[in-house]
């Protein structure tokens, strides 16, 4: 079967192209740029199309006919590729539809990570201790990862980790085997313009799950849900688990919790392999002696970053980019403290993802995002340009640790400047 992803070089779309491939389809697809994505799936020999548009598609389906179409959710009703795969009988669906039947024909088992804060650690550290115990594995993470592709299909695995995203009600597709909650937190007001309305989506999503593990303030948050959970009291989490930053040890845990459910491994070995984990992409990523990136761009996820940034060092300087106005609306007030313990602040314009429909008209400006901090005289407005690289260069030799908090497109600036 020739499988055609539209959007290949995404963080939902590229992993399933991997697995694809795996299980022996022919794979291709399409994208506007290049990513990590794209670029991994092209050293496997993927053909990715940096078009998109009637003709390349029309080009692509005359060299072997396409037999699927998997698109992003971005993709537009009236997209070109779109209206020449329904004009020319070529199925088309989202990428939740594409894995539940991929699970349904495999006959894997789904450990789903869900939640706000946390799904990506978590899925990273399931796969890392699977992978260093020897336990056959198919996955699914969105992001890059050192130990191994970003999605994978091992014929001789019984289980499928997936890291399951609430945007778009994405997980409510699924039925997992167990799900696994390291946070939840409001989020998403373009999605859920409730704070009852994220919840019950959670809820919804636990009552389709055949179990599920998470912490007890998780469950508390959510409540009433189903009985089919088990909840951690947040003390039992060890100091074992030699990682930096009490959220990594809290997703280790739910992680060793997990893998002993589904292994012979017992908890001592599951912490030590978990202590080793090397991290992914975009989550406290070392860019260079001092300098971290981080995808943190929720105050709850900001505040854990900072935590363990402060383990390593007292005196850390964040860089902050805010992501889409419209959830700033919704977050403001919950900025308060979340800085707390930064010795300084730069804070850059929103980022506004392209194609962005958002509806609120007003856009809430660095300084009147600041005016909520607790302690605002810590932050100061700031711009992408030369004066705060400039700024970060003097803090960077006075020994402070560097910390970029974004979802944006500063990671590609600082990375720029890094190199």
């Amino acid at each position: 079967m020739h499988i055609y992803f539209s959007g290949i070089g995404g963080a939902g779309l590229g992993p399933l192209a991997e697995i694809a491939q795996d299980a022996g389809h022919e794979v291709s697809g399409s994208d506007l740029r290049e990513s990590p994505f794209s670029r991994q799936l092209e050293t496997r020999g993927v053909d990715v199309i940096y078009e998109q548009s009637t003709e390349s598609i029309a080009a692509e389906h005359l060299t072997k006919p396409i037999d699927w179409l998997v698109h992003t959710s971005a993709l537009a009703d009236d997209h070109s590729e779109l209206i020449f795969a329904r004009e020319h009988g070529i199925r088309t669906s989202k990428r939740d539809e594409f894995l539940v039947e991929f699970l349904r024909q495999h006959g894997l088992k789904l450990l789903a990570v869900a939640g706000t804060h946390g799904k990506t650690t978590t899925t990273g550290m399931l796969i890392w201790a699977a992978k260093r115990l020897g336990l056959p594995i198919s996955y699914s993470i969105g992001t890059t990862i050192s130990f191994g592709a970003s999605g994978k299909f091992d014929p001789k695995s019984k289980y499928f980790i997936y890291e399951a995203d609430e945007y778009g009600r994405n997980f409510l597709q699924f039925q997992p085997f167990l799900a696994i909650l390291p946070s939840v937190d409001y989020d998403h007001p373009d999605i859920f313009p409730t704070r009852d309305d994220y919840k019950q989506a959670f809820r919804d999503f636990l009552s389709q799950s055949d179990s599920a593990i998470m912490f007890d303030d998780t469950l508390r948050y959510l409540e009433p849900v189903s009985s089919n959970a088990t909840a951690f009291d947040h003390r039992t989490t060890v100091q074992e688990i030699a990682l930096a930053g009490q959220h990594n040890r809290d997703n280790a845990f739910l992680a060793a919790a997990a893998l002993a459910g589904i292994s012979d491994a017992k908890t001592p070995e599951l912490y030590g392999i978990l202590s080793d984990f090397p991290g992914t992409a975009r989550r406290f990523e070392k860019l260079a002696d001092g300098i971290y990136s981080d995808y943190a761009h929720h105050p709850t996820e900001i505040s854990a970053t900072l935590q363990m940034a402060r383990e390593l060092n007292k005196n850390v300087v964040a860089i902050y980019q805010p992501h889409q106005n419209e959830r700033q609306h919704a977050l403001a007030d919950q900025y308060k403290t979340a800085f707390d313990g930064a010795k300084h602040v730069y804070w850059l314009p929103t980022y506004q993802p392209s194609g962005n429909r958002e509806k609120t008209a007003e856009v809430l400006t660095p300084n009147d995002l600041i005016a909520k901090l607790a302690q605002p005289k810590i932050a100061e407005p700031a711009e992408l340009n030369d004066e705060l690289w400039e700024s970060i260069s003097i803090h960077h030799t006075a020994g402070d640790l560097i910390v970029l908090l974004s979802a944006g497109d500063a990671d590609a600036w600082l990375r720029g400047k890094v190199e």
